[in-house]
């Protein structure tokens, strides 16, 4: 078995358009919820959402190019051109036919779906444009990665809702640490703010009027985001002998399923996740530093995971720093473990674990250590990073200091 480690991040998102960015936001401890500017918002009982702002399709592509990019491809792969050369990989020849792409994503182009259908129902307009189809394909951003980088390896893309692109990153490392792939580009991508699908949350009366607080006192609920972020995935030895900068170790990677409900979290189901990921890691409960949360903000989810860590680290689990990046920017579904998965690389890298903002207090349910507020220096060798999704489908990441 190869070991697996990481060489090139790239990241699109509501505190930046670069992973620079990003990183330098997550640390201060930035609120990226603001209010909403892709559509009109006065008819929506929701005012804020976790918006990727200042994105500019035309910066990165020319027309002919966006007739065929719904703006979730176009995110996907704007993260995967910067994770491609932080790399320092280039695509040609074998190298190109043995790198695999998998990109999770949630819903797709949802864009292009909820802007059709406003012509097609609303404004009583039977002409659609012929394009639509490879648009609003949920595997488009896999392919328009696959293309405009040259990559002709295995592609595809997962859908598992909350956990995909956590899902997407583990198959990547499983595909590399064997043998199957040489190299893997990998992550996750969301553009699903529409008026459409935010009215659809709205129903379901689980979305924060203004803040997301994670784990905290008077939560009120989550809060939509968008986003992508992409990883580049290599053997150890392959970095090496090319002098590569590796940023960090893929060291395991396990799933679950709940087996009981379609929205409610299961604890059980989580810790199954957990240990497995610990178990492919060949890591103890006491070799975990930090984990980067699912912490949505919703009284249930919040509370679970609490439960589910506690189940499989015992007395540990008070020493353990957790946070929750989605505080900053909200739940980008689909791409949500790859924007974390990348805060995770980067809180090994530098020693910093990122805070979880709008902390009000401790909640008798939530009693861990959350990192409030601040940014908190420490050293980490061993993190994990979690997704669990609606569907009861869990999926973490065990990820190390590399040394």
């Amino acid at each position: 078995m190869n070991r697996v480690v990481i060489t090139g991040l790239g990241a699109v998102t509501p505190l930046g358009l670069d992973v620079p960015s990003y990183w330098a936001g997550l640390k201060a401890g930035t609120d990226g919820i603001r209010p909403i500017e892709q559509f009109q918002r006065e008819t929506l009982n929701q005012k804020v959402l976790g918006e990727v702002k200042g994105f500019d399709p035309l910066k990165h592509f020319d027309d002919r190019q966006l007739n065929t990019l719904d703006r979730v491809s176009q995110i996907a792969v704007v993260a995967a051109r910067e994770a491609i050369k932080h790399s320092g990989l280039s695509f040609e020849g074998e190298l190109a036919d043995r790198t695999a792409t998998i990109i999770g994503t949630g819903v797709g182009g949802q864009t292009t779906i909820d802007d059709s259908y406003r012509r097609l129902y609303g404004d009583k307009n039977p002409r659609v444009f012929p394009l639509n189809i490879p648009k609003l394909m949920v595997n488009a951003p896999a392919s328009q990665i696959s293309m405009h980088c040259g990559l002709r390896g295995p592609a595809f893309v997962v859908a598992s809702a909350c956990a995909s692109a956590t899902h997407a990153i583990g198959l990547g490392y499983q595909f590399v640490r064997s043998g199957l792939s040489e190299a893997a580009v990998v992550g996750g991508a969301e553009a699903c703010l529409t008026y459409g699908s935010i009215k659809c949350w709205e129903a379901m009366r689980v979305m924060a009027p203004d803040k997301v607080r994670p784990f905290s006192k008077d939560r009120k609920g989550m809060i939509i985001g968008e986003g992508a972020a992409v990883l580049v995935l290599e053997t150890e030895e392959a970095a090496r002998k090319r002098g590569a900068e590796i940023l960090g170790e893929i060291a395991g990677f396990g799933m679950s399923a709940d087996a009981k409900d379609i929205t409610a979290p299961d604890a059980g189901g989580m810790g199954r996740a957990v240990k497995a990921a610990l178990s492919d890691a060949s890591l103890n409960p006491a070799d975990i530093h930090y984990i980067n949360a699912h912490g949505t903000g919703t009284t249930a989810n919040d509370r679970t995971e609490t439960e589910a860590i506690k189940a499989v680290f015992g007395g540990h689990a008070n020493k353990l720093s957790i946070s929750a990046t989605k505080s900053m920017i909200g739940h980008a579904l689909g791409a949500a473990g790859a924007l974390e998965m990348v805060a995770t690389i980067m809180s090994l890298r530098e020693g910093v674990v990122t805070p979880t903002i709008n902390y009000l207090g401790l909640d008798p349910d939530c009693d861990l250590d959350y990192v409030p507020n601040e940014a908190r220096d420490m050293k980490i060798d061993a993190a994990l990073s979690n997704s669990f999704a609606f569907g009861g489908l869990n999926a973490v990441l065990a990820a190390k200091r590399y040394q």
